[in-house]
């Protein structure tokens, strides 16, 4: 396992072809759920120098907060409430430029402007969602969405 990120400099898509091996390279072989989602969301914060991003995990019919790197955050989001209920309920990424014009938006903190919510799905179930918060209007575009449902497609999950 890599103990230090080469933090890539670029356009988006190489900083992502240079990130996303070396996040497979910390997961693979590691057994830990929340060890392998707290790498995930330091590496991805540390290379991209997001506001906020982290995953909730379906537990008992809502989202609860999992590792994450960034302030305080929301701890429980019910399905279909906010964009990372409402990814959940789609089953499908939301990038979102305006938080302030998504009907239902969940303001955990004002400061954010932009998010992108990933659905991580397991044997067709939505067992948790990669949440990525900008202090940037419109930070989030479909390069980030290509790349981050790659990443949420490989990392390791416990069996259902």
């Amino acid at each position: 396992m890599a103990e230090e990120l080469q933090v890539a400099i670029g356009k988006k898509e190489e900083q992502y072809e240079a990130l996303l091996p070396q996040i497979r390279a910390v997961v693979e072989g590691e057994t830990d759920l929340i060890a392998n989602l707290a790498n995930t969301a330091a590496m991805l914060r540390e290379q991209f120098n997001w506001w906020w991003i982290g995953f909730y995990l379906v537990k008992n019919d809502e989202l609860v907060l999992g590792p994450f790197q960034g302030p305080l955050a929301c701890t429980r989001i019910a399905m279909g409430k906010g964009v990372c209920g409402k990814a959940w309920q789609l089953q499908e990424t939301l990038v979102v430029a305006d938080v302030d014009d998504f009907p239902g938006h969940i303001a955990c903190s004002s400061l954010s402007k932009s998010e992108i919510v990933v659905p991580i799905i397991k044997n067709g179930v939505v067992v948790a969602v990669l949440d990525a918060d900008s202090e940037l209007p419109a930070h989030y575009d479909t390069t980030d969405k290509f790349y981050l449902e790659q990443l949420v497609g490989f990392l390791p999950w416990p069996l259902q």
